[in-house]
């Protein structure tokens, strides 16, 4: 039995609450089946002063969205002197920006599908709406994906098909956020590619192969039973299957990625494996893509828990 007190930060105030608390509960159980002291702790006014009234030995992040995935609770709890799990503030802000994140795959030939972003400032103060036109020839032939700069779970996410949807969906995807990305689709094999800090470096999990039955894997695809179907490991060729390890890998390095994330990802019809986004707070519900890697790996959530947890705790 372990004993240490650990503080699971959960819910919050972000759209992603409900999924939050999902993944805090589980993450909250596994938690003290292994022996820990569980302080479960939503984001309100009080959780300073009740953090320093605690004193947990480490913070367990089950956050997910704005807050807890933007580098903002990460910077707090630095602040606090109190280990946690998962990426630092600089990894986790890039990750939660997609076009800045985007940009750096593209310094280091990592794989990315073009894009543009553009921001409600752009459009409010600049006349950027009269600039649509010119958006196939800077990404490419439609369909494109229209999507917020910073939001998770495919909230705002919109398959557009021509240039009369283009503006509403740009419209809807600046009511999740202030800038919003146009990016070229990309039809194929959709991958969630969970990686681990090993010592001896990334360790890739089996990738998930994500099969939406609506054809787009957006927040109602994700979180309701039976409108998505789940291969772990993918159903990729062995050549293939390297590459997506080696460019998983990739990504978790350069963003400077510790304990854990996943990295999203699109197979094409040649093969060709395009990174769309990294995430660095990965849900932990039953229909989570973190815990399906790490079954097919032949790990249980209360191992993945107790991993991360550790590796908390060694910093403190």
């Amino acid at each position: 039995m372990s004993g240490e007190k650990i503080a699971v930060l959960m819910g919050g105030r972000s759209l992603e609450r409900e999924i939050s608390l999902m993944s805090g509960e589980r993450v909250c159980s596994a938690l003290s089946d292994l022996g820990y002291k569980v302080v479960p702790l939503d984001l309100t006014p009080a959780l300073v002063q009740t953090l320093r009234s605690e004193r947990p030995d480490a913070a367990y992040i089950a956050l997910h969205g704005k807050f807890g995935e933007d580098g903002a609770i990460q910077e707090l709890l630095e602040f606090l002197g109190i280990p946690y799990t998962g990426p630092g503030v600089m990894s986790s802000a890039l990750a939660w920006d997609k076009p800045l994140a985007k940009r750096l795959f593209a310094a280091e030939e990592i794989p990315t599908p073009p894009w543009v972003t553009l921001t409600a400032d752009a459009f409010k103060q600049m006349g950027a709406a009269s600039a649509l036109d010119l958006v196939p020839e800077r990404v490419g032939a439609f369909p494109l994906a229209v999507k917020p700069s910073r939001q998770g779970s495919g909230l705002g996410l919109a398959r557009v098909e021509s240039a009369e949807e283009l503006a509403e969906a740009l419209l809807a995807a600046l009511g999740y956020d202030d800038s919003a990305m146009i990016e070229k689709w990309v039809d194929g094999c959709v991958l969630a590619v969970s990686v681990f800090d090993a010592e001896d470096g990334p360790r890739v999990l089996p990738p998930v192969e994500i099969v939406a039955k609506g054809g787009i894997f957006d927040f109602g695809a994700m979180y309701t039973a039976g409108q998505t179907d789940y291969f772990a490991p993918a159903r990729l060729d062995a050549s293939v299957m390297r590459e997506v390890t080696r460019i998983a890998a990739s990504v978790h390095t350069l963003l400077e990625c510790r304990d854990v994330s996943r990295v999203d990802m699109v197979v094409d019809a040649d093969g060709t494996p395009w990174v769309l986004e990294c995430n660095t707070s990965p849900g932990m519900t039953e229909l989570s893509l973190l815990p399906m890697a790490a079954a097919a790996d032949g790990m249980s959530l209360t191992d993945v828990t107790d991993r991360l947890v550790r590796a908390a705790l060694a910093r403190g």
